[in-house]
């Protein structure tokens, strides 16, 4: 296992979105889906805002691995589930980084629902 770079997570931890790419069952790449990425310390995290129905997030639980790609940072990683502990800190976050966007896109972010899907981005 490796760590993210300092130069990686504020590059990442700063853009707005982040695409994401993971595997299919049968191992094909399923089409980049742009998602909310969030920095909470030496982390770098991704939550569904429609739960477990999102595709792409039964895809990297299934998976458990992909490629990310956000401020001009391309990287493999591993998909962790997030430590339970974290959820409120990564709330603030999300409620911080893109308020600006309007409350009707980010309380379903740190909805219950939202927070059980919450994704740590390892890097390999």
């Amino acid at each position: 296992m490796t760590d993210w770079t300092t130069d990686e997570l504020d590059k990442i931890g700063e853009a707005d979105e982040l695409d994401i790419i993971v595997q299919r069952a049968d191992g094909t790449s399923r089409k980049p889906v742009t998602i909310w990425v969030v920095r909470d310390g030496d982390a770098l995290y991704v939550r569904s805002g429609y739960g477990d129905r999102a595709a792409w997030y039964r895809a990297a639980c299934r998976s458990r691995e992909g490629h990310v790609s956000a401020g001009g940072t391309k990287k493999e990683v591993r998909f962790e589930n997030a430590d339970l502990a974290a959820n409120d800190r990564i709330d603030a976050v999300y409620r911080s980084k893109y308020l600006r966007h309007g409350a009707q896109w980010v309380n379903p972010m740190v909805s219950a629902e939202a927070r059980t899907t919450t994704i740590k981005l390892v890097p390999l």
